[in-house]
């Protein structure tokens, strides 16, 4: 599922009207929110099963949209259905009158789910460099926008600049091409480029590290073991990579949750270091530089698909770093304007006015103090420090 939807724009996703919505439909929603699916469609199935209401549907409506809010789809579209007679797929049906949306295929043959993936900046990772006597040309599918003869590209590793002499394609010699065409190109210049390197704009350079954060879904019956190391496969090019859980979500809650493992179906926040500088963007930004794949060795099958979110801490630097203390203060504690002062001096407090355990977690692993002004009683056993402790690591007195 997560292979075929890392290259749509829409999905549709079915609910059973007799059953309610089951934990996998939360699952599959995550993870095509995760995957970048800009538009979801619901369909609310079996409703003749339930006598066409409009009640349970607006109920499976509410519940639905609750749990997948917090997913940046930019459109979530529900329709009342049943699949086995046509209800409202091909044309809209008199058994649901209080419906007044199109037809699923109405919604299908409307919806604009352009990309523009040539309108971001040029990425193309070189798959095979041609030889010949008198030829060497650079081969691969251009993962995002353009390029034209004469263009200025650079080359990753080397950091080398040079122009685009010609551009050839399965129809001939162009002038430009654009994102998602697969070409040949040749450069002005005499220098290195091998299979695994990128060519991109020379304005616009990526990422360049060994160490990047990433949300990943895992494949394999086989758990994942932080302890070995697995294959990272980033377009063209192959990498050993160790792998360093940070939480899981659960996806009744659609929570993080700390983990020690990933299992199979999981979705998890990872922290990843490879063995060679990759040249990536962040997912949101360009899904052709900002996905990869991890392989186990040993088996050499694919175990999980990865979504990378930025650069992050080598693996080293984490495991040295102490997470921050979280403490809870009254609204009125005289200390309490000491404290914001001292943040502000420091850098490395962060006060909360409203509870968050998301927030709290991500911010004290990061090494951040968390100071939450009058935290619910519910959640003392996350508030685990003294206010004294805090006091004293910021070196203040009482």
């Amino acid at each position: 599922m997560a292979t075929g939807a890392s290259n749509a724009d829409l999905a549709i996703l079915l609910l059973d009207a007799s059953r309610g919505i089951q934990p996998q439909s939360k699952r599959h929603a995550c993870i095509l929110g995760l995957l970048g699916i800009r538009h979801l469609a619901v369909l609310v199935n079996k409703l003749d099963l339930v006598g066409y209401s409009e009640q349970v549907f607006r109920s499976f409506q509410r519940e639905f949209s609750g749990a997948v809010g917090q997913l940046e789809f930019e459109t979530i579209e529900f329709f009342p259905v049943s699949a086995s007679l046509g209800t409202n797929v091909v044309y809209r049906s008199p058994e649901t009158p209080w419906f007044h949306g199109p037809a699923l295929l109405e919604y299908l043959e409307k919806i604009d789910v352009n990309r523009n993936e040539d309108h971001k900046p040029l990425r193309l990772p070189v798959q095979l460099v041609q030889r010949t006597h008198d030829f060497r040309g650079y081969s691969g599918q251009i993962g995002s926008g353009r390029i034209a003869i004469g263009d200025s590209v650079t080359v990753l590793p080397s950091l080398r600049s040079t122009r685009i002499k010609s551009i050839v394609s399965f129809d001939g010699e162009l002038e430009e091409a654009i994102a998602p065409q697969s070409v040949t190109i040749t450069v002005e210049d005499e220098i290195d480029i091998s299979r695994g390197d990128l060519l991109v704009d020379s304005q616009n350079l990526p990422f360049s590290t060994r160490n990047l954060s990433a949300q990943i879904v895992w494949f394999s019956e086989q758990p994942l073991a932080p302890q070995r190391r697995y294959l990272l496969k980033h377009t063209t090019q192959v990498t050993a990579a160790e792998i360093a859980i940070e939480s899981v979500l659960d996806v009744n809650s659609m929570t993080s949750q700390a983990s020690q493992g990933l299992r199979l179906n999981d979705i998890g926040t990872v922290r990843i270091e490879t063995a060679r500088t990759i040249f990536f963007d962040s997912y949101r930004r360009n899904r052709a530089t900002g996905s990869f794949i991890l392989i186990d060795p040993g088996t050499n099958n694919t175990v999980a698909a990865g979504m990378i979110i930025g650069p992050a801490q080598s693996l080293k630097e984490a495991a040295e770093q102490r997470p921050g203390i979280v403490v809870s203060i009254g609204p009125d504690d005289p200390v309490l304007e000491v404290l914001k002062r001292a943040g502000l001096q420091t850098q490395n407090l962060a006060v909360l006015s409203n509870w968050n355990r998301k927030a709290v977690d991500l911010l004290s692993q990061a090494g951040m103090h968390v100071l939450v002004i009058d935290a619910p009683l519910e959640v003392q056993d996350v508030i685990r420090h003294s206010l004294e402790r805090l006091l004293d690591e910021i070196q203040l007195s009482p």
